[in-house]
C-alpha cells in the first residue's frame, strides 16, 4: 500500500480552494492501492497531521461554513514527510505552488506530484512566464509589468503607458497568485487605479494585460514528464456580472460560469491548442501536470497563450480532471497516473551521481 501524503491548505489567498481540491482527491483516490495521509498547512504555517479528511463540495461551502478547525497533531515538516511514500501537493498559490514546498521535498528526497522547483517558480510568476513564452515564440497578448514602488512613484506615467501601449480594457493581475484572486478588469483611468489598489493587496508585482477582442476562454490539460500529452480542450463561458472568470464567478456564484468539454472549436484550432499546450509545458520545464489557458478571438480564431497553472484545481468544477475525463482518463485513473509519474521521475533522479569520489 502506497502512502500518499496530500498537502493542502497553505498560507495563500487560495487556502479555501486548496481544501476543496484536497476533498475531491480524497474522494476519488483508489483505497485498494493508496492510503491517503492528510497533511494540513494552516494559515499560520503550522503543519498538522490531520485526524480527518476534509469533505467540502465547493469553496462557497468553505466560505459559508468556515475552514475546518485544525484537528490532529502539530508536527514539523520532517515528521510529516516521514509518514508518507509520495506527496501530492494541492497548495494553490504562494508558499506551495511557487517552488517553496517543492524545494523542501527535494531536500528531503521525497517523491512528489507536479513540476519541480524551477518549473513551479516560473509557472507561478506571470511576468517571468510570459518572458519565457515570448522567447519560445509562443503567441501572447501585449502586457506591462509594474512593481509597487513604480506605481506609487508615478501612477500617472504608468496609466499613460497603459493607454498608449495597451488601450482599454485591460486586466490587472497579481503576478504571483492564481484562482483569479485579486484580478479585475479596468476600462478607464479611474478603474485602473481601483484595480491596481486591489492587486497590490496580494503582490508587489502586477501584470497588466491588454484585453483580447471577442475573447473566448479556452483551457487544455497536459499530463506527463518528458513526453507530455495534451487533453481535449474545454471552454469557460462566463455568465457572472463581472464579465470575466473572476474568483466569484469561478467559486462562489454557482451560476457564474458554464464549462463546455469539449470546446466547440474548429479542428485546426483544437489541434493548435493541444500543440501549443505541450510547447508551453516544455518551455517552462514542467512535469507531471499543468493546465494551460488560452484566449481565442471568436471572430478570427486568433489564439493567445494566457498562462499555465502547475497545480490546477481538482474540485468538482475544475477543468483539469474534467478535460481528462472527456479524453478518456477518469478521475481515479488520472490520480494514479500522476502518482506513477511522480515516482518514475523520482526514480530517475536517484540515478544521478551526487559525489565525484
Amino acid at each position: 500500500m502506497i502512502r500518499v501524503g496530500v498537502i493542502y491548505g497553505g498560507r495563500s489567498g487560495e487556502h479555501e480552494v486548496s481544501i476543496v481540491s484536497a476533498s475531491s482527491i480524497f474522494k476519488h483516490l483508489d483505497r485498494s492501492r493508496f492510503r491517503p495521509v492528510p497533511i494540513l498547512i494552516a494559515k499560520d504555517g503550522r503543519w498538522i497531521l490531520s485526524d480527518r479528511e476534509p469533505a467540502y463540495a465547493s469553496a462557497a461551502d468553505v466560505t459559508a461554513l468556515g475552514p475546518p478547525a485544525p484537528a490532529g497533531r502539530v508536527v514539523d515538516p520532517t515528521t510529516a514527510l516521514a509518514a508518507v511514500d509520495v506527496i501530492f501537493p494541492v497548495l494553490h498559490g504562494p508558499f506551495g505552488e511557487d517552488g517553496t514546498v517543492q524545494g523542501l521535498l527535494e531536500l528531503a528526497n521525497v517523491p512528489y506530484v507536479g513540476a519541480g522547483v524551477l518549473g513551479s517558480a516560473v509557472g507561478m510568476d506571470k511576468a517571468v512566464m510570459k518572458t519565457l513564452f515570448a522567447a519560445a515564440g509562443l503567441p501572447i497578448v501585449k502586457h506591462l509589468t509594474v512593481l509597487r514602488r513604480e506605481w506609487e512613484r508615478s501612477p500617472a506615467a504608468i496609466t499613460a503607458e497603459v493607454v498608449r501601449g495597451l488601450g482599454y480594457p485591460v486586466f490587472v493581475k497579481p503576478a504571483n497568485l492564481g484562482s483569479s484572486v485579486g484580478i479585475s478588469r479596468a476600462t478607464s483611468d479611474a478603474t485602473l487605479c481601483d484595480a491596481m489598489a486591489l492587486a497590490l493587496q496580494f503582490d508587489r508585482k502586477i501584470v497588466i494585460e491588454a484585453g483580447v477582442p471577442n475573447a473566448r476562454e479556452i483551457e487544455c490539460a497536459v499530463l506527463g514528464n518528458d513526453d507530455p500529452e495534451a487533453s481535449i480542450p474545454g471552454e469557460i463561458v462566463v455568465t457572472h456580472r463581472d464579465g470575466f472568470y473572476s474568483y466569484t464567478a469561478k467559486y462562489i456564484d454557482p451560476d457564474g460560469a458554464v464549462t463546455k468539454v469539449p470546446a466547440d472549436l474548429p479542428q485546426p484550432v483544437i489541434d493548435r491548442v493541444r500543440r501549443l499546450s505541450v510547447e508551453a509545458f516544455k518551455a517552462l520545464e514542467l512535469a507531471g501536470m499543468a493546465r494551460v489557458d488560452f484566449f481565442v478571438d471568436a471572430k478570427t480564431d486568433a489564439l493567445y497563450l494566457n498562462e499555465v497553472n502547475t497545480i490546477p484545481g481538482f474540485t468538482s468544477i475544475s477543468m483539469y480532471p474534467k478535460m481528462w475525463e472527456a479524453t478518456g482518463l477518469p478521475y481515479p485513473q488520472l490520480l494514479e497516473r500522476l502518482l506513477t509519474l511522480a515516482l518514475d521521475r523520482h526514480a530517475e533522479k536517484q540515478r544521478l551521481q551526487t559525489s565525484i569520489t
